[in-house]
């Protein structure tokens, strides 16, 4: 495979991220969860491909009080909360502190999950082969954290695969999830957007849509 060749767009990663899963085809256990928004495309074919549920899994950083690009933790779906106990300690951060924050970012969540799931109930994780699915990754901070918080839902297994990423971020994912799979993993790597010829913003409209257009598999999970 050539490991320099960009893909023509998120759709067509997915395809191609889809063949590398084959083996989780026609399974009632499996569910494919996306990270909005560039996530969604990818994992529309991915779970088009497998006939598996399809839905998002939201993840919003904690910023540090005073350093806010300094994660010290998410929240994610569900209501799952992830702290980095170190940063916590090291800045002295209070509870108090920690619920401020995660006030706001769990109230753009909520806007954020309403607007793409437009009605629809979560999908069920507990029990299941979870396959987390986003458009790339470059540092990986957020599919760990989304890592972490789907454990909390008691998965049987996680899967997190990518069409393209940085070497050194796909092997410390492959050190949390239960199985890595990254399509492409060039030299070197400095964006995500450069391993695409057409990297445009996926848009809201564009989750909704693909949201809605996934027909959800017969066989429903026991």
């Amino acid at each position: 495979m050539d490991e320099q060749r960009a893909f023509e767009d998120r759709r067509a990663a997915g395809c191609e991220l889809a063949s590398r899963l084959h083996a989780y085809a026609g399974r009632s256990d499996v569910v494919v969860l996306a990270l909005p928004r560039g996530g969604v495309p990818v994992a529309f074919e991915v779970a088009e491909a497998l006939g598996a549920p399809l839905d998002v899994f939201l993840v919003r950083k904690l910023g540090t009080p005073g350093h806010r690009e300094l994660a010290m933790g998410a929240i994610a779906s569900g209501g799952v909360r992830v702290l980095n106990d170190d940063v916590v300690r090291w800045y002295g951060i209070t509870p108090g502190q920690i619920d401020e924050i995660a006030r706001a970012e769990q109230a753009e969540l909520a806007r954020r999950e309403a607007a793409y799931r437009e009605g629809r109930q979560p999908v069920p994780v507990d029990g299941r082969t979870v396959i987390l699915i986003d458009d790339g990754l470059a540092t990986g901070s957020t599919m760990r954290a989304a890592v972490n918080a789907i454990r909390q839902r008691h998965p049987a297994r996680i899967v997190v695969a990518v069409p393209v990423g940085a070497r050194d971020s796909c092997d410390e994912l492959s050190a949390i999830a239960d199985e890595m799979v990254c399509v492409r993993t060039p030299e070197p790597f400095s964006a995500v957007g450069e391993w695409y010829l057409n990297f445009e913003q996926t848009s809201d409209e564009e989750v909704r849509r693909l949201l809605e257009a996934h027909g959800q598999p017969a066989t429903p999970h026991p």
